[in-house]
């Protein structure tokens, strides 16, 4: 997901979404407007007895005036490492830096294109979704390879290419919480959540990986309904759609050239020996990846803390191998020119990032937040709702919000101090509420014309059919969004109710 957003043409209820979306302020001018509003409401809140008891201390709740001397003076001594040690900087960098040589020297784009080569028409439709899916690992790859290919392969197997882009773009987007594999998104979210939850709980540790296995199962759900939806809904609606593209402007599915075919299997093997290394090394009781009980998945194990390291590793030795291997790597100059580019493209994240790490130590600081989510955990008690009822509200809140603000980091940035704190204090682990997050944020991302990428794809219809406007690719892409919204959230709550574990296991015991 983009940290941006931007406008799209008018027309009708769109426009008025365009209109509304654009008077929000953007994501970093949002934050130091909520610093503001922090420091004023811990000033005259100072003054007023709360008949709280704060569950750190077991003492009466304070509000702390950040507007003090002693605080202001304290917070510009901060400022500096409230940033540099800010949890979803380092680990999203890190993870990026491998991402980008994989990206730069083709990798991940040939591996792309031979998954799509190899597909039967059978199964074209659940492949264009899974490679979608799979895309997120290279940042917004999938938006500018993935989608634009699920047309072109669409139309060479003789079937509408808007239905391809249609379920490209709903494996790129509204797939974008459904993953099998991990990728920078993880880390980044589960920082976010890990500095709400220690609102209440200052030792708590999230794993980057934490809702992993509901993301894994997530993936297959996501194509099974994108494979439906295209199939019975989106194909057939586009059946009296004519393609009036210009012919010699229609593109051809290429096969790959045979030094991109060889760079593809020397990189693979790389990553299969290295993958094999790993387990070979963690298998035994005396593994070093192991902490000092044995254990493998804890969080004192060293391989549980090297999760952001391994997927560095992950993608930037395949990556080196294919670029050398395919002639795309000349010099290891190129492998530090794919390290820059990468983070080139992060420098609106840093940004952003700034003003959250200041937002969430100043909210922490203050006491805020554990007011609000004492206060809104007795309210919720009090309404003795479900907490199935509960997760289904996050989910539309989150949803809703998405459509006007298409940060990822940025709505999690905001929400998740207030969330995360409230739900512990019901017995909900912050995993399960950033999973309902995640449902909420990825449903409607592929239905909003404010996500910088949709006007993009709506010029990739456009090749085939001239006349696809913005209402166009939007009324294609509802039937996903919904679906997934509905089918997803129900999932998500039988997911809870059977107690399947999200991911890998938080420092953190329920009541």
């Amino acid at each position: 997901m983009s940290e941006q957003n931007q406008t799209a043409a008018p027309g009708g209820f769109l426009a008025t979404v365009e209109r509304v979306g654009n008077k929000l302020p953007d994501p970093a001018v949002l934050f130091i407007a909520l610093l503001f509003i922090v420091w004023l409401l811990s000033w005259l809140l100072s003054y007023v007895t709360f008949n709280v008891v704060d569950p750190r201390s077991g003492e009466a709740l304070v509000i702390n005036n950040l507007l003090s001397g002693s605080a202001l003076t304290e917070f510009m001594s901060v400022m500096v490492t409230n940033f540099s040690h800010f949890h979803p900087v380092g680990v999203v960098l890190v993870a990026m830096l491998g991402i980008g040589v994989a990206e730069a020297t083709g990798f991940i784009n040939t591996g792309l294109r031979a998954l799509l080569n190899v597909t039967s028409d059978r199964f074209l439709t659940p492949m264009v979704i899974m490679v979608g899916i799979a895309s997120h690992t290279a940042a917004d790859a999938g938006y500018v390879l993935v989608i634009p290919l699920g047309g072109v392969i669409f139309y060479a197997a003789g079937r509408h290419p808007l239905a391809g882009i249609a379920a490209a773009f709903a494996g790129v987007s509204g797939g974008f919480s459904a993953s099998f594999i991990p990728s920078s998104i993880d880390p980044l979210l589960q920082g976010l959540s890990q500095a709400g939850a220690r609102i209440l709980d200052p030792a708590i540790e999230l794993n980057p990986l934490n809702n992993y296995f509901f993301t894994t199962a997530s993936s297959i759900l996501i194509i099974g309904i994108g494979w439906y939806v295209t199939s019975k809904i989106i194909e057939p609606r586009l059946k009296g759609t004519e393609i009036d593209g210009d012919a010699e402007d229609l593109p051809e599915m290429h096969d790959l050239q045979e030094q991109e075919r060889k760079g593809l299997r020397w990189s693979l093997i790389a990553m299969l020996l290295g993958i094999i290394l790993l387990i070979a090394t963690a298998l035994p009781a005396g593994s070093p990846w192991r902490d000092a009980t044995g254990n493998i998945s804890s969080f004192q194990a060293p391989l549980m803390r090297s999760i952001v390291s391994l997927i560095f590793f992950l993608f930037l030795v395949p990556g080196v191998v294919y670029g050398i291997v395919a002639g795309t790597v000349k010099s290891s100059k190129d492998i530090i020119v794919g390290m820059t580019k990468s983070m080139h493209s992060m420098s609106y994240y840093l940004v952003i990032m700034f003003f959250i790490a200041q937002f969430v130590y100043a909210f922490g600081q203050s006491n805020l937040g554990v007011l609000l989510a004492l206060q809104g955990a007795a309210f919720l008690k009090a309404l003795a709702m479900p907490a199935a009822v509960t997760i289904i509200g996050i989910i539309i809140l989150t949803a809703v919000v998405n459509i006007f603000v298409g940060s990822a980091s940025g709505k999690w940035g905001l929400l998740a101090p207030i969330f995360i704190p409230m739900l512990m204090s019901l017995g909900i682990s912050p995993d399960l509420t950033q999973a309902a997050y995640r449902v909420g944020d990825s449903s409607t991302n592929i239905i909003t014309p404010l996500m910088p990428y949709f006007p993009l794809v709506v010029v990739y219809c456009q090749r085939y059919v001239k006349g696809t406007g913005i209402g166009t690719l939007t009324a294609l892409m509802l039937p996903y969004s919904m679906s997934f919204l509905v089918l997803w959230t129900i999932f998500l709550l039988v997911y809870f109710a059977i107690g399947l574990p999200l991911g890998i296991q938080s420092s953190y015991t329920y009541p």
